[in-house]
């Protein structure tokens, strides 16, 4: 059995080593020595060869690198001699991926991950949205190191939000900075999301779905009511159109004459303002192209169907339908202009006349199943344009019918 080498070195015998006019070293074992310099410094040292060439590796100072710590520090330099690595250039290394890891902030990941999602096209509302959201979440984990943020640091402005009764948005901004996480994983920068432990730590708030009137004679009141509306006539014949196409709010204010084929009777939502980021084209009835064409004698000089009334170049505000709902009588808690598109899928499904997927083809909706969403894609546009003009008439009838009961 091999013994090893008596050290040389103690700590009584470091700490009696007096300076020289010169520096000079005093050998441990194994490479190992201290350096000790006229002004009283002691360094330790590690000395190897690699390739035939005798180099050195600096570990610390003495005191501050015990006896031991230096020790093991050599002992560890020597099995990556053994595996047939340079420990100067391993450290090399090591020591540009910790600054390289310090570099790559929470804040500049997720400013990377903003400019991703603009290169993709997403809309301006979203990238509103994230930044927003990236902004709250960088006030107190901005400039952290990504891959050295916990769970617990993250959960310190999800806190504040809640503080503030922003359940909703605390929720948003985990999500938002699970996001950044994730892209990290993907750029190889970290290996886990904290986030994900943070599922179940926030409040969630009841689930409160948008307003939306179900009842047909109530609907029909609805449409007696925006047929009678006395403020902008813009403004009318957008919540009509709504209630006829069951578009988002958003899709129908910001559209342009250019997507609207008067001859094929289509209105074709480009994908870069469609919530799922692909061409919706929506048939319209008979009575939808007559709200057209009336409109476009209102906003047919412009390149907006619905522009602001303050500016042309500006589509009219997400409040101003809403507003309008306000003005005729009804609340948040009873009708939204989100809620057009509840009252279409409710009254079309409880019809029976109709399949469910042509329904949600007409509302916009993708399939969760790949295999269906490719067929879903061309498939049921003859259904569309039968539903577009059968619902027209109903909202007809329930009107008619609405105002009949109330004149008997």
């Amino acid at each position: 059995m091999k013994v090893p080498p008596m050290p040389v070195l103690s700590d009584a015998k470091i700490r009696a080593l007096k300076p020289k006019e010169k520096p000079y070293k005093q050998a441990d074992f194994d490479g190992l020595f201290l350096l000790v310099n006229p002004g009283g410094s002691k360094l330790w040292r590690f000395k190897y060869r690699w390739m035939d060439k005798e180099k050195l590796l600096s570990f610390g100072k003495y005191p501050d690198l015990s006896l031991k710590q230096a020790r093991d520090k050599r002992d560890a330099a020597r099995k990556v001699l053994a595996e047939g690595k340079d420990p100067s250039f391993e450290r090399k290394r090591e020591q540009a991926a910790k600054e390289a890891e310090h570099r790559e902030t929470f804040s500049k990941l997720a400013d990377a991950l903003l400019e991703k999602k603009r290169l993709e096209g997403k809309s301006a509302s979203t990238l509103a949205k994230s930044e927003w959201l990236h902004t709250l979440l960088c006030a107190d984990l901005g400039n952290y190191p990504i891959s050295q943020i916990t769970a617990r640091d993250v959960l310190v402005p999800l806190r504040k939000m809640e503080a503030r009764g922003r359940n909703e948005s605390a929720l948003r901004m985990r999500s938002a900075a699970g996001q950044v996480f994730r892209y990290a994983i993907a750029q190889g920068l970290i290996e886990n999301d904290p986030t994900f432990g943070l599922k179940d730590a926030l409040t969630r708030a009841p689930v409160k779905h948008r307003s939306a009137l179900i009842n047909p004679e109530q609907v029909g009141g609805l449409m007696r009511a925006i047929e009678g509306f006395d403020g902008q006539p813009a403004t009318r014949i957008a919540l009509q159109l709504l209630a006829m196409t069951a578009l988002r709010p958003g899709e129908l204010r910001m559209a342009e004459w250019a997507e609207i084929d008067l001859e094929k009777a289509i209105w074709t939502v480009p994908a870069h303002r469609a919530k799922m980021r692909r061409p919706h084209m929506v048939p319209l009835s008979p009575q939808a192209l007559g709200k057209l064409n009336e409109l476009q004698t209102l906003t047919g000089w412009g390149e907006l169907l619905f522009p602001s009334i303050r500016s042309s170049r500006r589509c009219m505000s997400e409040n101003t339908l809403n507003a309008a709902l306000r003005r005729m009588g009804y609340s948040g808690d009873d009708m939204t202009a989100h809620g057009f598109r509840a009252t279409f899928s409710t009254l079309a499904n409880e019809s029976g006349l109709w399949s469910a997927d042509a329904i949600e083809r007409a509302l916009a909706h993708v399939e969760g199943n790949e295999i269906r969403k490719a067929y879903a894609r061309g498939a049921h546009w003859d259904e569309r344009v039968q539903i577009a003009t059968w619902w027209a008439d109903f909202l007809q009838e329930l009107a008619d019918s609405s105002g009949q009961r109330q004149t008997a």
